[in-house]
């Protein structure tokens, strides 16, 4: 679940929430050579492209040189390596991409373009074209194993208040003041604990959530939306988003719970269960992870209240089609094909590289970001599975 260090964790449109998670679901089911080798260069943007109803035989292209990208290795493949990939409905990966094309890196973004013109083709031509102009490469360590870990994440959506209540008394905090004079800040414990701390915080109150469990996922998330109850009575909805962080090392509370023999099931609803059988002990689990994160609140965009929040890119993230990367190993913006097979779920498909975290590290490895509200919550929370990864590289 990232943290991340620009933006953070978001959504996509869906009709209601139960019934997008299970479209959601029912789709998800169905659902780097030695030295440094400069990345390929990309053809004139001017060059006239073939139709897109021809689509290249793959065999008959020869390979490129494997190519290694900061702490991955590259290894060049055909495209039938990819599995599922005749079978992914590439058109609801399509609206990921335009929404990387709003800030690409400049190799990537010279297919601009081609991609915007087939955000109306279909999946054949769409498919065609990307076996035309992109090169697979299946993404491996410098050293290790080459499978990978796939976690989830999503965005929250809250019960809030803008003062403290009886029930919501949790505080959501913007940036402190003087916090950039002091390096690392101050730990999750000292925050609650010390006189200092809370006095460099009074008055940067955003709002007050019920649960100091939510409270920290909204931290280990990065950002979620939240329904106020406003003192007029009217409910607003708001996102807050990542801000800044005390720079404390993230450590797992599941990590936690498991060292101390207290749980076997460290997914999110585990913890969960755990914290409301054993509420004398929950201070000293939120304090086992001294990462503490600050935030911002933001409008959402109008007639469009249900887009994602902004991931490390700096592009809304698309549930079901962003993943977070480790920026190291793979470009932001990137196309990238995945696949994990698992017992939740079983992913082919077409992702884009929006987003990052401080716990995402690793060339093969993801964070997928599966949508807002408890339900993309639950699917979250118990996502953890192999991995494996190709990025689609301009040839």
């Amino acid at each position: 679940m990232p943290t991340s260090s620009t933006s953070a964790s978001r959504a996509s449109s869906r009709i209601s929430s139960m019934q997008r998670f299970l479209g959601l679901a029912a789709i998800v089911a169905m659902l780097a050579a030695c030295g440094t080798t400069p990345l390929p260069p990309l053809p004139p943007v001017a060059a006239p492209a073939p139709a897109p109803s021809a689509p290249v035989v793959d065999n008959e292209v020869p390979l490129p040189a494997p190519i290694t990208f900061g702490k991955s290795r590259w290894v060049p493949v055909r495209w039938a390596e990819l599995p599922g990939f005749n079978d992914d409905p590439l058109h609801e990966a399509w609206n990921a991409w335009l929404r990387s094309c709003e800030r690409p890196m400049p190799t990537i973004g010279a297919l601009c373009a081609d991609v915007r013109r087939l955000s109306i083709a279909s999946a054949q031509e769409q498919r065609a074209w990307m076996t035309r102009r992109l090169q697979p490469y299946r993404v491996e360590p410098l050293s290790g194993p080459n499978e990978g870990l796939l976690t989830g994440y999503y965005e929250p959506l809250l019960d809030a208040t803008r003062q403290p209540t009886a029930t919501s008394s949790v505080p959501l905090y913007g940036v402190p003041a003087g916090l950039a004079s002091r390096r690392p800040w101050y730990t999750r414990q000292e925050i609650d604990t010390l006189p200092e701390a809370r006095a460099a915080l009074r008055g940067r109150e955003i709002a007050y959530l019920a649960d100091p469990i939510d409270t920290l996922g909204l931290h280990i998330q990065g950002s979620g939306k939240l329904r106020i109850a406003e003192p007029d009575g009217r409910q607003r909805l708001v996102r807050v988003a990542f801000a800044g962080s005390n720079e404390q090392p993230y450590r797992s509370v599941g990590g936690w719970l498991l060292q101390q023999g207290a749980i076997r099931d460290a997914s999110w609803p585990g913890i969960k269960a755990w914290a409301q059988q054993n509420p004398q002990r929950v201070n000293e689990m939120l304090w086992s992870n001294p990462r503490y994160v600050f935030f911002r609140e933001e409008p959402l965009p109008e007639g469009d209240a249900s887009a994602g929040p902004r991931g490390a890119q700096g592009v809304p993230l698309t549930a079901g089609r962003s993943i977070a990367v480790d920026k190291d190993s793979i470009p932001y913006g990137a196309p990238v094909w995945l696949a994990s097979p698992g017992p939740l779920v079983n992913l082919q498909r077409l992702v884009m590289a929006q987003d990052t975290g401080s716990a995402i590290t690793g060339a093969v490895r993801a964070d997928y970001f599966v949508g807002s509200g408890n339900e993309a919550g639950e699917v979250a929370g118990r996502l953890k599975q192999p991995l494996r990864l190709w990025v689609l590289w301009p040839r």
